[in-house]
């Protein structure tokens, strides 16, 4: 009995912790992460002097407004005697010290970017964006953010340095759980001149993975459709983003009120069916012999919230044979080399890489021609509508597939375009009429 026990026990936790890391991945980018890499350049009379480099490697999901937020817990009584290229948003209690006082001495310290176009003598590389890093998929090359730090009260040596724990990130909001340091291969890095190479003191690692569950417990965007041979509008799931919000959202007659009001006490949502902040619209507009063409629309209905860098990622099955893409960015993304039916979808730089909060302004859209591949082509039993849809990488709520727009009986899934049927029918009744 003791023992039955004691097996149901161990497999409920087993069971747990599978879930647990079952919630944070992302079968779209499975390897996908965030890491936060800490360089020690060099030893100080009480500490050291180190690089910290947060690399987003996320495909899709990126750090928009008002940027990152990281944090750890020191592992003795460090201090933080200088910053360059972030902050600390608290000093905390430094009265112990006499003459120099330390910038930061919180034992939980929690540091934010610097915002563009603060004096040179306070920055670093890759730094001073406002905390918003791009997802890897978007600019490689803009996915990192860095920072540096002299520590003190802390070890002088790799034998006695003690490593910070409890690493926490948000970008901006929570939903990034970090794993506790390791400490790796010392990082190389190469002189301005390409000849020689230099290397980190000791470098440790922490990988941040994001989970949809823990940053929301709602979803926060819906899909709604329609097409050109079908009148109905399939809407939005009717509370797709949960009801909860109802009692404090905008109306039409109350938003003049809170124009200009601040936002900072949460979502000034607009009264809708669905509740969601993003309506993500995909409709089949046009078809012709070859190909098909489908319009796009991301909406937003947060009257306090501009979204910068969005992303849209689509799995559809004839995004293999994408032709053309007006007014967005694309990119296809292949989690699994043997199939090609995600992509990402995301503005022109300059253009339409922000997204407005809800008025005349707050929504971006684009079309997109994609080749008909006759062994597989068809308009029957919602083929021509994604699978699924992800806004800054959160799952949108889809339309039950019984509800999908359908063709009419004489239409069936014949790959022929229609308008290139009716002028043959047309011909043919000219011609013996």
């Amino acid at each position: 009995m003791v023992f039955n026990t004691y097996a149901h026990l161990v497999s409920s936790v087993f069971f747990i912790v599978l879930f647990a890391h079952a919630e944070a991945y992302d079968p779209l980018d499975p390897t996908g992460n965030i890491t936060i890499k800490w360089d020690v350049i060099s030893w100080t009379a009480d500490g050291y002097t180190a690089t910290v480099t947060m690399t987003n490697y996320q495909m899709y999901r990126h750090i928009m407004s008002p940027g990152w937020t990281m944090g750890w817990t020191w592992a003795k009584k460090e201090v933080i005697w200088t910053m360059l290229g972030a902050e600390a948003t608290e000093q905390g209690d430094c009265s112990k010290y006499k003459g120099n006082i330390p910038y930061c001495c919180e034992k939980k310290p929690t540091i934010v970017d610097l915002l563009p176009g603060v004096p040179y003598n306070q920055q670093v590389a890759n730094c001073c964006k406002g905390g918003v890093v791009p997802s890897w998929g978007q600019d490689p090359s803009a996915a990192i953010s860095s920072f540096q730090l002299t520590v003190g009260s802390s070890g002088t040596s790799s034998k006695t340095l003690k490593l910070p724990t409890n690493f926490t990130l948000h970008g901006p909001g929570p939903g990034y759980t970090c794993s506790q340091p390791v400490i790796v291969t010392p990082t190389r890095f190469l002189t301005s001149d390409g000849r020689r190479q230099t290397q980190a003191l000791m470098t440790w690692n922490a990988v941040c993975t994001y989970s949809q569950i823990l940053a929301s417990p709602s979803p926060t965007c819906c899909v709604s459709m329609s097409s050109f041979y079908n009148s109905t509008i399939v809407t939005c799931p009717t509370c797709a983003c949960g009801c909860q919000n109802r009692d404090n959202c905008i109306t039409d007659s109350t938003i003049q009120s809170i124009v200009g009001a601040n936002t900072t006490n949460g979502p000034l949502l607009q009264c809708t069916q669905h509740m969601c902040p993003i309506r993500v619209h995909w409709h089949v507009k046009l078809n012709y012999v070859s190909y098909w063409r489908v319009k796009t629309s991301i909406t937003n209905f947060n009257y306090g919230l501009n979204y910068t860098q969005w992303t849209l990622v689509v799995q559809h099955p004839n995004l293999n044979n994408v032709t053309q893409v007006f007014s967005f960015n694309y990119q296809p993304l292949m989690p699994y080399k043997s199939t090609n039916d995600t992509g990402m979808f995301y503005g022109l730089k300059f253009y339409n890489d922000l997204l407005m909060e809800d008025g005349p302004n707050g929504n971006v859209q684009s079309e997109m021609l994609l080749e008909k591949d006759m062994n597989t082509f068809t308009w029957d039993n919602g083929w021509a509508f994604p699978r699924k849809v992800y806004f800054n990488g959160d799952e949108c709520v889809m339309p039950p597939p019984d509800s999908y727009p359908m063709p009419p009986n004489s239409a069936n899934a014949n790959p022929i375009a229609s308008s290139t049927l009716s002028a043959f029918v047309l011909l043919i009744l000219l011609v013996f009429w």
